[in-house]
């Protein structure tokens, strides 16, 4: 898939964003493997009305470190904010991708395409996840393969 490389300024610049917070994901206390941004509200765009009224966390611009794919921290990122939304009374969590492929990763992630909608020159794709408590969820990751929540219980 195409790569954030060029755009470092333009998710760096993110970090100011007044509609919601960048959360860094660490290894081993110092390595920085991958970053997302959290808001509290979709956007105006893409999503229904009664949809924009439920109380969701909404993920954007997540990125990952492909020297650590195989231990799974998009999937990290994506549950603890399923987990948060959950802790947070929140029913839902939504995002959208611009990439087919991307929407297939989010599906083995837990998430739902909802909608399709075409924005400025793209193609975006709406999904979202039902909120839910991970219990253990930093457990799941020490083996450095991600299980699905409620997979071996």
């Amino acid at each position: 898939m195409p790569s954030w490389r060029e755009s470092a300024d333009d998710l760096a610049s993110q970090c100011d964003n007044p509609f919601g917070d960048v959360w860094l994901l660490e290894m081993d206390g110092f390595r920085i493997v991958g970053r997302t941004t959290v808001q509290e509200q979709a956007p105006p765009w893409g999503w229904t009305a009664e949809e924009r009224s439920e109380p969701a966390l909404y993920l954007n611009t997540s990125v990952t470190d492909p020297a650590v794919r195989h231990l799974g921290p998009g999937t990290l990122m994506a549950w603890w904010a399923v987990d948060r939304a959950a802790r947070e009374g929140r029913a839902w969590v939504r995002r959208d991708c611009l990439w087919p492929d991307l929407v297939r990763y989010y599906e083995t992630q837990g998430f739902t395409l909802f909608h399709e909608v075409e924005r400025t020159k793209y193609r975006l794709y709406m999904l979202g996840r039902r909120a839910e408590r991970i219990d253990g969820l930093a457990d799941r990751f020490r083996a450095g393969t991600p299980s699905r929540p409620g997979a071996g219980r």
